[in-house]
């Protein structure tokens, strides 16, 4: 595949980055003086000379080496800012050639909504057959708080600024407004200079809270509910008959606040304000929009006609000022007004609310209440011929009540299941049980837990005393419990049980939630508004995944707690623990193993699956683009709906705007649908050959990434000396350790910091490191083998995405920097050692997807990514020597302020010019 597009079209994106790089360039020259300057021009002119083999880098790495550290700050600041700028070049590009392909009265090239539409309009599809498949329908980002963003708020104010700017440049040609234009990019990108990019203290979960609710405000409040409204239009326009889409498709969801496995920090109080301050969000927003839409709706009674319904809602608003007498719709409006604020007034008493009014009325008990009154309104304005109104603000408004209701999005609460265990075992002897729980066959452990969830009596009294966990643990749920009560059920609707292996794993939570009041009996059994859910994360527990749901679907109990949420049973995937466990081509053979055993265990049940996909933003943590990423599931697996994290700087990537909000969101949903409706795996009756194939692909690679991670002596310190690891800590970027205990095993770390830290070094590990092993074994010598590969790669999409994830982390790894990294090594043997077969294994990797894609390089499917390397990549390059000089000094005793500041600056430079990094 090559690039269509002339080299010309690209030239606007070459002309932005060398304007915000000059700009850059003015500002450090009035900041910092001239020496600075000339430092940071003589590292940028040096990395192109490196990248055209005409400079060695060790020549680059001696001159860093001979400066002072006080000097070497402003240029990882430097280089740490044109990364940022670059970005929001790239981001402008591809809006700009969106804007264009429409301007010509062309389908855009990312649109993928109207590609999808195409698609399904293209193959016969029943009614009934979709409204049966997408009964369930849901796309839900969830936002988690997982600690690779780096960028403060002040920062993303400027990219907002910048962005903001750029575009109004791109519109003008008068050279006195582009004048005035460039003179306020000077001012912004001068506020990021002089802006401290690390923080002076870490994250605390509260503020991470508030991090998560700014993209409502910044884009989802726009976006969410006119897109839930095209896709519904467009889908019912298609299939009038049948019951599409009852329910807003595109519904966010959130863990911060909520995910508590291995984070200290969480308790009952942070619960409480995370479902508050998510709650107080949604009713500002409806509020102001009601504010608003008061000052709107000035039709008057002596020129338009209202209904009966309307005219009630206008004279029990309590509005009996003069000047309105005769403004029914502004009336009935500040009516709802009054109502909502007295809803604020029960829901968060401590709080004050914009856009309220007085006097106090009734309040609204629930969403649904809101959006009655609300529907009122609408049906008289398009009774009295005002549709194209009622299709505006009003429409947007009754869509964004459908979705963020009061609640504004479910708080997912997470937890492991060895501490179930334990709280369980300290409950049950409390009770006079038993005091020998933990120990139990799981045959008994099930046997006793389903006979308390027949029970309505707790298990502990409120004076209990308590093990400081169990008390922590049910003042969690007892949070929990209230927020449902307060706020609804959509408050808090997933408990996801983290390395869950076992029925018994599952039932343990059902019986915390009962002992809260958020499991009652219905007819002798129970029920629950909140769905237990199993994360299954290592490649065993992905294995035995589907033997653990129809043992438990087995369980009375359990299944009627399935049957009262419709029979729909949801099911988390781990992407990052699998990777850390076996590698890149293992992991993702054992999701999709995974989810075939699911979709068939579930369909053997009679229960309908949604899985929840537990993607970070590297490849090495199930990143990649999303829309591949969803077509590339199995059959059945998708089947209307699904949720996905969104974690980390991916999130600022894809959320921080509506431009780039609307083109994520509508790629989650295009997938979705296609993935749903269409046969998108392509290999027909030869399936089951291509399973086996990739059963033993699989194996060959876990066993190659195990002889190097897991069996090699001396790994975790070339590991924990050649990556700066041991320094992510020290960042604040997260409220969470960097791992699970405190021990330096690999299987202890959280798959956060692993990926971090390759990524930062340029090796890129867990994203390739295997596969090329297991190709060139599996092949051998075998012409036959190797078009057999080449044959699935054409059919398969899930292949595809898998090599094409592969070269994306793989082009943006550099193993010349990487051996720069190594050098931190003192134990000269151990480093040859390791760095010798990470550099084999790279030149086998690259070898087995050239062979396999015919490509002749690791971007030639990417034309986009190939720019992104051309542009930017030689200033990644300054960066990594610094950090690299940085840890040299800080390990060799220059335990410093400013050495220490340097590291982080680098850290957070390379986080965010590389986009996909944690």
């Amino acid at each position: 595949m090559t690039d269509t597009v002339p080299a010309s079209a690209t030239e606007p994106l070459r002309n932005d980055i060398r304007l915000l790089g000059g700009i850059l360039g003015d500002v450090v020259r009035d900041q910092a003086g001239d020496e600075v300057f000339e430092l940071v021009e003589a590292a940028r002119v040096a990395s192109f000379r490196i990248r055209r083999s005409e400079m060695d880098r060790a020549d680059l790495a001696e001159r860093f080496a001979a400066v002072e550290t006080p000097n070497l700050l402003p240029i990882a600041r430097a280089f740490s800012h044109f990364g940022l700028l670059a970005n929001l070049a790239e981001d402008l590009h591809r809006e700009r050639r969106r804007a264009v392909h429409l301007e010509a009265g062309d389908p855009p090239q990312d649109s993928a909504l109207a590609a999808t539409y195409a698609k399904l309009d293209a193959v016969p599809l029943d009614a009934d057959g979709v409204a049966d498949a997408l009964a369930d329908a849901l796309v839900a980002p969830v936002i988690t708080a997982h600690p690779t963003e780096t960028r403060r708020r002040t920062v993303f104010d400027v990219q907002t600024a910048v962005t903001d700017l750029m575009r109004r440049r791109d519109r003008t040609v008068d050279p006195y407004e582009r004048d005035s234009v460039d003179r306020a990019l000077y001012r912004h990108i001068l506020t990021l200079w002089q802006t401290a990019l690390i923080r002076l203290s870490r994250l605390r979960i509260s503020d991470e809270i508030d991090n998560g609710l700014r993209y409502y405000d910044l884009a989802f409040f726009e976006v969410v509910p006119t897109l839930n409204a095209e896709v519904r239009r467009a889908l019912r326009q298609r299939w009038p008959d049948a019951a599409v889409l009852t329910r807003p498709l595109v519904r966010p969801g959130t863990w911060i606040g909520g995910d508590r496995d291995g984070n200290p920090n969480v308790d009952a109080a942070v619960v409480t304000t995370a479902a508050d301050r998510a709650c107080a969000t949604a009713l500002r927003h409806h509020l102001a929009e009601l504010a608003v839409l008061e000052q709107e709706l000035s039709m008057s009674l002596r020129i338009t006609t209202i209904t009966a319904r309307l005219q009630e809602l206008a004279d029990i608003s309590g509005d009996e000022s003069p000047a309105h007498s005769d403004e029914p719709y502004r009336r009935a409006v500040r009516g709802i007004r009054g109502r909502l604020t007295a809803t604020g007034a029960r829901l968060l008493p401590d709080v004050d609310l914009p856009h309220t009014v007085e006097p106090p009325r009734e309040p609204y008990r629930t969403p649904a209440q809101l959006l009655a009154d609300l529907s009122v309104v609408d049906a008289s304005l398009r009774a009295g011929g005002g549709a194209v109104i009622a299709d505006d603000r009003l429409a947007r408004l009754r869509s964004a009540v459908e979705v963020f209701g009061f609640h504004l999005a479910p708080l997912d609460l997470r937890q492991n299941a060895d501490v179930h265990e334990r709280v369980v075992a300290e409950l049950l002897s409390w009770a006079g049980v038993t005091d020998r729980y933990a120990t139990l066959p799981e045959d008994d452990k099930v046997a006793l837990l389903t006979s308390e969830l027949r029970i309505r009596r707790p298990l502990t009294t409120a004076d209990a005393q308590l093990s400081d966990e169990t008390a922590k643990e049910l003042g969690i749920l007892r949070a929990a419990a209230s927020a449902v009560r307060r706020i609804g059920p959509a408050a808090i609707e997933h408990y996801i049980i983290s390395m869950c292996t076992s029925v018994s794993d599952l039932l343990e939570v059902e019986v915390l939630l009962k002992e809260v009041g958020l499991l009652d009996l219905d007819a002798g059994y129970p029920r629950s508004s909140v769905q237990v859910i199993p994360l299954f994360e290592t490649i065993e527990d992905l294995r035995g995944g589907a033997s653990t749901l129809t043992a438990a679907l087995a369980v009375p109990e359990f299944r009627s707690l399935v049957d009262a949420h419709d029979g729909l049973q949801e099911v988390m995937l781990g992407y990052s623990d699998s990777n850390k466990d076996g590698g890149y081509l293992a992991a993702n053979w054992a999701l999709y193993r995974a989810e075939l055993d699911l979709v068939e265990a579930s369909r053997a049940a009679g229960v309908r699956l949604r899985l929840f996909h537990g993607r970070g933003g590297t490849v090495g943590r199930g990143g990649g683009p999303s829309y591949d990423a969803i077509l590339a599931q199995p059959p059945g697996a998708v089947r209307g709906s699904l949720r996905v994290t969104e974690q980390g700087e991916v999130i600022a990537a894809k959320y921080r705007e509506p431009v780039l909000a609307r083109r994520n969101l509508e790629a989650l949903v295009a997938a979705t649908l296609e993935s749903t409706l269409l046969d998108v795996e392509g290999l027909g009756a030869d399936a089951s050959a291509a399973y086996r194939i990739f059963d033993e692909l699989a194996d060959l690679a876990r066993n190659a990434y195990r002889r190097l991670v897991h069996d090699t002596p001396g790994f975790v310190e070339y590991f924990t000396t050649s990556t700066p690891v041991a320094e992510i800590g020290a960042l604040n970027i997260g409220s969470r350790p960097a791992s699970r205990k405190p021990t330096e095993a690999i299987a202890d770390l959280r798959a956060i910091p692993w990926v971090l830290a390759w990524t930062q070094s340029r090796v890129m590990l867990p994203g390739w490191y295997g596969t090329g092993s297991a190709v060139a074994e599996w092949v051998g010598d075998d012409p036959e083998r190797l078009e057999s590969l080449r044959t699935l790669y054409r059919r398969w999409p899930f292949f595809r995405t898998v090599l094409s994830n592969m070269a994306q982390v793989m082009a943006k790894s550099d193993l010349g920097i990487a051996a720069r990294y190594s050098e931190l090594v003192e134990d000269t043997d151990l480093r040859e050692r390791v760095f010798g077969r990470i550099v084999e294994e790279h030149a086998r990797t690259v070898d087995a997807y050239q062979r396999i894609t015919g490509y002749d390089s690791l971007v030639a499917d990417n034309p986009a990514l190939e720019r992104s390397l051309h542009n930017r990549f030689p200033y990644l390059e300054p960066l990594n020597h610094l950090q690299v000089e940085f840890l040299r000094r800080f390990r060799a005793g220059e335990d410093t302020e400013q050495v220490r500041r340097g590291i982080q600056l680098t850290m957070n430079g390379l986080a965010t010019a590389l986009r996909n990094s944690g």
